[in-house]
């Protein structure tokens, strides 16, 4: 069945929409109005967003105009909120406490195979493939809660470029190997290509039955069944999982084997609790919301072009590019859900490194470059290691950073501060203004009490609701990927013709000349 194409009105021409553009122009940051949310046990400090009163009740009228609560309810039922590929966006139910029976199902089988792999002692190393969404959360977790070190050892191979798979193998006992394929297709030419290299590498160790040594996290079982995998190590997926959203399924059977079932089990009790928060709380004190409705003004009226992710977390190092799929994949469209322009700016560029190697990297470009970006900043109030003087300075950095961003320095007082360094009287006007920051430029301050599977569980669920929010503004659809399909179907051709074939006369004019030349030239190679 095929859903009927939404008559959705442009958002331009809502007045509920002009109304909040000009609201968002007039607003300001208020340094003093102390804005703190609690959202499923997280603090989210947006004190440091612009703001007012007729921002507020604009928000919630936008929101109202664009269905947002019919579609939220769309989303968390399981219903239909994919259009383009008509199919439901049904991730939240891979983490709900009580699942639906498949679910619990095979979240049961996975936490049995990891059982009993536990109980055996078996694969002391695991070889993850998988690319995008079937990598960089199992990564984030692993990063973040095994960057001690585990008994089992996990590398990982996602790229096509034979040294990622080559450095993955490289040193490693294949008796003592689980290779771990993660394709919700099981047509991923990453990783089935990546898989086929660990299956020669299997089979040249003089294993008797390679496929003993696999495991397959899959939509297709059957074509996984066809690699030899079997069929107690291939793990379901469903075609309403998004890739970008499946960490909450049996993608994370490599998470559960590194460290733990019990860390798998705590991060889905997060992100459960944030969807009860997402699902229940006033617009006001609803943290995915706010944040949401704040990125809208940043993009779309203030014209901010980026959103700088700062985690004031060694262990949150993956954090960034996870969330940089997650934001830019999901919203990098211009097209509304109708076919029509949008007509502002969506999806903002979504970058960052953990602080404080951010400080000695960007932070001058975010503290006094024409442009700046808005800034999430994001730490744990409690530390897990035994140097509380670390944490301490670590604490005073990101609420450092923030507070120069917010208030910035005004020229009075970088001509004092230069005079009181030592600078003559004459030199000094000249050097204040080299000192200068602007200040009111936008951030918000995200405190977990410490990090575990259920706060970071809970802090991922905040940005995926985040996300769907600024979609529903927007009016375009957050679940499909077609820039990414597109060059995928391009690649094959190309793959075709580096390998020898002739494209035919149509096939051959499609390509530009630069394209044309170096596929000559890589031929030759």
């Amino acid at each position: 069945m095929t859903s009927p194409i939404p008559n959705l009105p442009s958002l331009q021409q809502l007045p509920e929409w002009k109304r909040f553009a000009d609201a968002a122009e007039a607003a300001s940051v208020r340094t003093n109005d102390l804005r703190i949310l609690d959202a499923a046990g997280i603090n989210v400090d947006i004190t440091g967003q612009v703001a007012s009163e007729e921002l507020e009740a604009a928000g919630q009228a936008l929101l109202e105009a664009r269905q947002f609560g019919q579609l939220r309810s769309t989303l968390l039922s399981g219903g239909i909120a994919n259009l383009t590929e008509d199919r439901a966006a049904w991730h939240t139910v891979l983490r709900a406490p009580a699942p639906v029976a498949e679910v619990a199902a095979e979240r049961q089988r996975m936490n049995e195979f990891v059982r009993q792999a536990d109980s055996e002692r078996r694969w002391r190393n695991i070889i993850h493939i998988g690319i995008g969404g079937s990598d960089w959360g199992v990564r984030l977790a692993i990063n973040a809660f095994g960057y001690a070190g585990a008994w089992r050892h996990v590398r990982f191979a996602a790229n096509i470029d034979g040294h990622a798979m080559q450095g993955a193998l490289a040193g490693l006992d294949a008796r003592e190997t689980l290779v771990v394929l993660a394709s919700k297709s099981f047509t991923t030419a990453e990783t089935l290509q990546n898989g086929q290299r660990a299956r020669e590498w299997l089979a040249a160790a003089g294993l008797e039955n390679p496929g003993e040594h696999m495991a397959a996290i899959t939509a297709r079982p059957d074509l996984a069944a066809a690699w030899g995998i079997p069929q107690a190590h291939i793990f379901k997926l469903w075609d309403w999982v998004g890739g970008r959203f499946s960490l909450w399924s049996s993608v994370s059977l490599t998470t559960a084997l590194a460290v733990s079932s019990d860390v798998v089990a705590g991060m889905q009790a997060g992100a459960a609790a944030m969807d009860n928060h997402f699902a229940q709380a006033p617009f006001a004190q609803n943290a995915p919301i706010q944040m949401a409705m704040a990125g809208v003004a940043n993009r779309s009226v203030l014209g901010y072009g980026s959103l700088n992710i700062a985690p004031y977390d060694f262990r949150l190092a993956h954090l960034v590019p996870y969330l940089q799929q997650l934001d830019m994949e999901s919203l990098g469209k211009s097209v509304d859900i109708a076919g029509n322009p949008v007509g502002v700016p969506t999806g903002p560029v979504v970058w960052g490194m953990p602080g404080t190697d951010a400080q000695h990297t960007f932070f001058q470009w975010l503290h006094q470059g024409s442009d700046g970006a808005p800034v999430d900043f994001i730490v744990c109030q409690q530390a897990d290691h035994s140097w509380p003087d670390h944490h301490t300075s670590l604490l005073a950095n990101c609420l450092a950073q923030r507070e120069a961003l917010l208030n910035g320095k005004t020229y009075d007082e970088a001509l004092q501060e230069s005079l009181h360094a030592g600078a003559d009287a004459q030199h000094a006007p000249w050097l204040a203004k080299h000192r200068v920051h602007a200040g009111g430029r936008p951030s918000s301050l995200v405190v977990l009490p410490k990090l575990s599977p259920y706060t970071l569980g809970a802090l991922l669920a905040l940005y995926e609701h985040k996300v769907f929010v600024q979609s529903v503004v927007w009016g375009i659809n957050p679940f499909d990927q077609w820039g990414v399909e597109y060059g995928k179907v391009l690649a094959k051709g190309i793959v075709q013709e580096l390998a020898g074939a002739r494209p035919g006369p149509d096939e051959g004019q499609r390509h530009d000349a630069s394209t044309r030349h170096w596929i000559e030239e890589f031929r030759k190679s």
